[in-house]
Parts: C-alpha cells; sequence; structure tokens
C-alpha cells in the first residue's frame, strides 16, 4: 500500500481500508510487524526527552525514573492493543445493526494509535506547548480512523449514528486508558 493511501485513511472509507481487510493480516502479525515496533517510539522518545532536557518542559520533570517509567508505559501500550482488540469487537458486536470480526477489530486497534505513536516525534523539540499541541492533533486523527475504519470495515445495516456511538465509546476508552498511562508518568 502506498503512503498516501495510509495518510487518507482517517479521512475516508474508500481508500485503503478494503485493500487492508483483504490482506487480512494476522493478529500476531499485527502485533509484532506494527504494533512492537510503533509502540517503542513514544517510551524511547520520551526517555530521551525526560533524561536530556526533562526540566524545560515543567520543573522536577528530569528527575524521574525514566527507565522505570518507560518500561511501564512500553508493557502497557502493547497490553492495550490486546484489550483494545476485544474492546472495539465487543462494542460493535453488541449492536444489532453493525458486526465485525476479531481480524477487522484488531486491525483497527494496531491502526488507531499510529498518530499518537507517531506524534512523540515532537519530543525531540523541547516545547510542552508544541507537544501538547501535537497530541491532541494526533488525538483527533485517531479518532477519525475510528470512525472512518469502523464505516470501512463493518458490516451494518445503515445507521451512522451507530458508527458514531460506537468510536465515541471505544475513544473514551482508550482516552481513558491513556489517561492512566499519563497519570503514571507524572507519579513517579
Amino acid at each position: 500500500m502506498n503512503p498516501t493511501t495510509v495518510i487518507k485513511l482517517p479521512f475516508t472509507r474508500r481508500a485503503g481500508w478494503k485493500e487492508l481487510q483483504r490482506r487480512r493480516p494476522s493478529i500476531a502479525k499485527l502485533a509484532f510487524g506494527l504494533v512492537l515496533p510503533m509502540s517503542l517510539i513514544p517510551p524511547v522518545l520520551l526517555y530521551y526527552a525526560g533524561t536530556h532536557y526533562g526540566d524545560a518542559f515543567v520543573a522536577g520533570f528530569g528527575d524521574r525514573q525514566w527507565r522505570f517509567i518507560t518500561t511501564i508505559l512500553f508493557l502497557s501500550e502493547l497490553l492495550t492493543f490486546f484489550v483494545m482488540g476485544w474492546l472495539i469487537h465487543t462494542v460493535v458486536n453488541i449492536a444489532d445493526d453493525m458486526t465485525i470480526d476479531y481480524q477487522d477489530a484488531y486491525l483497527l486497534a494496531a491502526l488507531a494509535p499510529l498518530p499518537l505513536w507517531s506524534s512523540a516525534v515532537v519530543l525531540l523539540i523541547p516545547s510542552l506547548l508544541l507537544n501538547v499541541l501535537a497530541v491532541l492533533v494526533a488525538l483527533g486523527i485517531s479518532c477519525s480512523l475510528v470512525y472512518q475504519g469502523l464505516g470501512a470495515l463493518c458490516e451494518r445495516q445503515g445507521q451512522d449514528m451507530t458508527t458514531l456511538s460506537a468510536t465515541y465509546t471505544i475513544m473514551a476508552a482508550g482516552v481513558l486508558a491513556w489517561g492512566l498511562l499519563m497519570a503514571i508518568i507524572w507519579s513517579y
């Protein structure tokens, strides 16, 4: 799949989704080929930012236990992939209007955090405001990715409101998990 198609995924239900669905990557292939390498980006860059210019973000931020924090963050990201795949499958299949199989649910669970993982690159710049803005933009793109992905991957009978409701529930759970991870970072 070419990069322009991947960039279009959060903005359309047509470009790329059916091709990804036809490829049917296994859950193990998604976990080891996409989730594992991409989930390394935030902990590595957070460790770098925290140890090199942590106090430039917030006073006292450089004195944290970054090895412990980033290890917990990495393991939590991996666990979150498996929980989110199960959650997407469960939330979508509760309603009678939509259905999704486990393969597609885990495909969406692997693709949804890509903008958030990619936004960690901004940690190379010691600006709290810029990093907060990057995360907020990435969160919006991630929400759009879930919405468009549900619309493209689910078998549904018409109603877009069901897709919106499922997206809201999935993203609320994701933001809650993300908030807990950030609380871990701030508490140590």
